[in-house]
C-alpha cells in the first residue's frame, strides 16, 4: 500500500501541521500564497498573539533601548566619536550575524517533524506568506530573550563603558533591517536602490520583481 501524501488544511492552526509534510515540506513552503491575511499558528490565544506584531511596534520599544545604550556608555566616560565608532561596529555585527543566520539557518533544507516545524517558525511561513503584515518583524517577546546572552557576551569580550554602545548598534541595525523589510514588502519605493532590493538578482535581468 502507498502511504497518502500529507495535505496541510489551512483553515486549521499551521504549526503543528507543517511537519507532517515530511520530505514535501520544502515543495509546499515555497509555494506562496500572496494574501495580506496571514494564517492562524497556533490554537492558543496567548501564543498567537506573540506571534502578531505590527512594524511600528519595533521602533517604539527598541529605539528608547538603543538611546538608554548608548547615553550610558557616555556616562561612562565614553567620548561620542568613541560611542559613534561602537555603535557603527555594532551595525555592522548584527548585519554579519543576519547574513550568517539567512545563509545557513533560515534556507537549510529540512525533513523530519520537529525541522520542518522549527524552520516554519523561523522563517518558512514568510515563504509561504510572504504578504503577512503582522509577521514581518521579529516579536518583541522574542527578541527581548535573544536580547539575554547577546548583552551577556558583549559584557564578557568588551569593556564596561562600551558594551552598552556596542548593544545599541547591534539593536540599530536590527530595528534598521526590520522596519527596511517591512517596507520593502509592503511600500512602494521610488528610488532605484530601494526598488533593486525587492528584485531576486536570478531576475533581475528579466525585469521581474519578486519580495525576499
Amino acid at each position: 500500500m502507498v502511504a497518502q501524501a500529507f495535505t496541510v488544511d489551512l483553515n486549521k492552526p499551521l504549526v503543528f501541521q507543517v511537519g507532517h509534510l515530511g520530505d514535501a515540506y520544502q515543495e509546499w513552503v515555497h509555494q506562496p500564497i500572496v494574501s495580506k491575511e496571514g494564517p492562524r499558528f497556533f490554537e492558543s490565544e496567548f501564543w498567537e498573539f506573540l506571534t502578531r506584531t505590527a512594524w511600528w511596534v519595533i521602533p517604539i520599544i527598541w529605539l528608547p533601548v538603543v538611546c538608554w545604550s548608548i547615553t550610558t556608555s557616555i556616562h561612562r566616560r565614553l567620548s561620542i566619536p568613541q560611542a559613534a565608532l561602537c555603535v557603527g561596529f555594532g551595525i555592522f555585527v548584527w548585519t554579519l550575524v543576519e547574513y550568517t543566520l539567512h545563509r545557513f539557518l533560515f534556507h537549510i533544507k529540512t525533513c523530519s517533524y520537529w525541522g520542518n516545524t522549527m524552520h516554519y517558525l523561523l522563517h518558512g511561513c514568510h515563504h509561504k506568506h510572504p504578504m503577512d503584515g503582522l509577521r514581518l518583524v521579529f516579536p518583541p517577546a522574542a527578541a527581548a530573550i535573544l536580547c539575554i546572552p547577546f548583552w551577556g557576551l558583549l559584557r564578557l569580550l568588551s569593556t564596561h563603558s562600551t558594551s552598552p554602545a556596542l548593544f545599541g548598534g547591534g539593536l540599530l541595525g536590527y530595528v534598521m533591517y526590520d522596519v527596511t523589510h517591512y517596507y520593502l514588502h509592503h511600500g512602494q519605493p521610488s528610488k532605484e536602490v530601494a526598488r533593486n532590493l525587492k528584485i531576486d538578482p536570478k531576475k533581475r535581468k528579466k525585469g521581474a520583481c519578486i519580495i525576499f
